[in-house]
């Protein structure tokens, strides 16, 4: 069933009411947004020109969203493509870059795997679980974050240390016997706040090969994660910053049969083991001015694939990150932020006598200046230097600005940003397919935006253009990796809020992408065009929370020949939760609503319609 003009009037009502949440610099309780993607620190929202979002907690626990991608697919620029369900191979695109140009972070870590083909991050195994915020920073951003922000950055952040004991839990069941429980708890005891939490999930699932292309069986599902925080304050000056984050995730996938290789059900399965630590020692001086992290970061990612318990794949990719970085408030007019950083990536394959070792250096420097010479005008500039130990060294630049003239009533942003991606160890060194000769791949984007505030700040409008042109993209080219391809991506980004009442909302957003492969003229493969996404939430006087999503993305080309098109699909979800006493919540929603049947890569299965119900303890 399709709902297009369904989703056109819905648009079309709410457009007469405008908006956008994600850009509000102010929450509800009157304190400004602050962010720490956009400059690796804590900044005001409203003092940063690059395009960014905040999904908030408030957001992740209406919704009710057990996968990270299905919060990010809310975002304006932003879609993704899955291998099936949950768990399976996840990628995501922002802006209409590939997966592989995109950094991925949990707590500030990079997530990058530097085993897989492209060093891109699978998305696959990433569940909301204790994850209290994910900001999501669009456009070119290599500067502060290096190789790979060519399309942004996603930051996803854990619960944070309290000062007093606090218990979260939850526990749901439903579609297809899947069943999840998360909790977590933190406070304060003397020196040290700590925040540690696990969860599990697992579901039979569905066919990762589409079941009505005539999928006989099921592909099920299991993660265990933990997380944990602590902060250990020495003395005013000086504290430490221990994180930790862990994913085992274990799903049965679909693949090519012999001898014909036809696509269809097999009954191999895919484990990945995910894990993620970090350590910092944070030395504030001058009056807590100028402000100094010494840190190590480390990353380990595990893949093997078993057909029948014989092993036909094995990979494990690893990061060792050391760095510096100090932020100094010059005075109320100028900040600026230096560091440095050197990492290590080491990629294996194989085991036993037949593995194979890769590894690379790169090291960095960056630097910024923030001014804000008036009140309601920052104007920020960086520039970063990396030299990388295979393919050289790379200078590249930002800068943006951010101007409101009325007390955030209008802001307006505008940023540049140039980003690079240095071809992973695989495309680098592979016996059958690496070629050392390739270069870094490099983009330019530039973007700028308004945002608009109406009726008392009760209506919210924004709107953001954006381009963004790439440079010696990496493609497979006969038996090897060549630097063959330019690309162009470039569209609009517009968004609005309605809040008449305070417990009715009402929201909006629409994503235009428009990706081209400069070389060929063809659309970018995997990018659709549009993105709409409308929802609606109103909490009742006896404490009832009620709300609504619609979701259309448009169709979209499997392929690089622009031969085989996916349809567009629209999805409708509901949701309710209801206080049964001050600590405990029951919640339940109905994804899918009208069974939609839909595919976002070519004969790979979607989830129909499903229910699930939960209750949530906080304490």
């Amino acid at each position: 069933m399709r709902f297009h003009s369904f989703i056109l009037s819905t648009t079309g009502l709410v457009m007469a009411q405008p908006v956008l949440a994600e850009t509000a610099v102010v929450t509800e309780d009157g304190d400004e947004v602050i962010v720490v993607t956009a400059s690796r620190s804590k900044q005001l929202l409203s003092e940063t020109g690059r395009s960014i979002t905040v999904i908030d907690q408030d957001r992740i626990e209406r919704t009710q969203s057990v996968a990270v991608v299905d919060l990010l697919r809310n975002v304006p620029g932003v879609t993704f493509t899955r291998n099936g369900g949950i768990g399976t191979a996840t990628s995501v695109s922002i802006r209409g870059a590939d997966s592989d140009q995109t950094v991925a972070l949990i707590d500030g870590v990079k997530l990058n795997d530097p085993s897989s083909p492209g060093g891109g991050f699978n998305f696959g195994n990433l569940l909301t679980g204790n994850i209290s915020r994910i900001e999501v920073l669009r456009g070119s951003q290599s500067v502060i974050w290096g190789s790979q922000a060519i399309g942004g950055v996603i930051n996803t952040i854990t619960r944070e240390p309290t000062e007093d004991l606090s218990i979260n839990a939850r526990a749901e069941y439903g579609y297809r016997d899947t069943g999840q429980i998360v909790g977590n708890i933190s406070g304060r005891f003397g020196p040290i706040a700590a925040s540690v939490g696990a969860g599990y999930y697992r579901s039979d699932g569905f066919s990762a090969f589409n079941e009505e292309r005539g999928a006989t069986e099921s592909d099920g599902y299991r993660n265990f994660g933990a997380n944990g925080k602590f902060e250990i304050t020495l003395n005013e000056a000086v504290s430490i910053d221990l994180r930790g984050y862990y994913s085992d995730g274990r799903t049965d996938i679909d693949g090519f049969i012999p001898p014909n290789f036809t696509f269809g059900d097999t009954p191999e399965v895919s484990n990945v083991e995910e894990f993620v630590g970090y350590s910092g020692l944070n030395i504030n001086l001058l009056d807590g001015r100028f402000r100094n992290r010494l840190a190590f970061a480390y990353t380990s990612i595990k893949r093997d694939n078993f057909n029948l318990d014989v092993q036909t794949f094995d990979a494990l990719g690893r990061n060792e990150r050391f760095e510096y970085q100090g932020v100094f408030d010059i005075s109320e007019i100028f900040q600026t932020t230096i560091g440095a950083e050197t990492e290590t990536s080491k990629y294996r394959t194989g085991s036993g006598d037949t593995a194979q070792n890769f590894s690379s250096e790169i090291d960095s420097f960056y630097g910024q200046l923030s001014v804000t010479p008036l009140e309601g005008f920052t104007a920020t500039a960086g520039l970063r230097y990396d030299d990388h130990s295979t393919y050289g060294s790379e200078t590249t630049f930002a800068g943006d600005l951010v101007f409101s003239p009325n007390q955030g009533n209008t802001i307006f942003r505008a940023s540049y940003g140039e980003g690079f991606n240095v071809p992973s160890l695989f495309q680098l060194f592979s016996d059958n397919f690496g070629n050392p000769a390739l270069e870094a791949e490099t983009s330019r984007s530039y973007d700028a935006g308004i945002t608009q505030k109406l009726i008392g700040g009760k209506v919210e409008l924004s709107a953001t253009i954006f381009r963004r042109n790439s440079r010696n993209l990496i493609n497979f080219v006969g038996s090897t990796y060549e630097n063959v391809g330019r690309a162009r991506a470039q569209g609009l980004e517009m968004g609005l809020l309605v809040r008449p009442a305070e417990p009715l909302a009402f929201s909006l957003n629409y994503g235009l992408v428009d990706a081209e492969n400069r070389e060929t003229g063809l659309k970018l493969n995997r990018r659709p065009k549009h993105s709409i996404n409308a929802s609606l939430d109103y909490d009742w006087s006896f404490g009832l929370k009620t709300g609504a999503t619609i979701t259309h993305v448009g169709s979209n080309f499997d392929n690089t020949s622009n031969t085989r098109e996916v349809e567009g699909y629209v999805v409708v979800d509901l949701r309710a939760a209801m206080p049964i006493t001050d600590n405990i919540e029951v919640y339940g929603r109905v994804e899918n609503l009208f069974d939609e049947e839909y595919e976002t890569i070519f004969r790979y299965g979607t989830p129909g319609r499903s229910a699930f119900a939960g209750v949530r303890l906080r304490y």
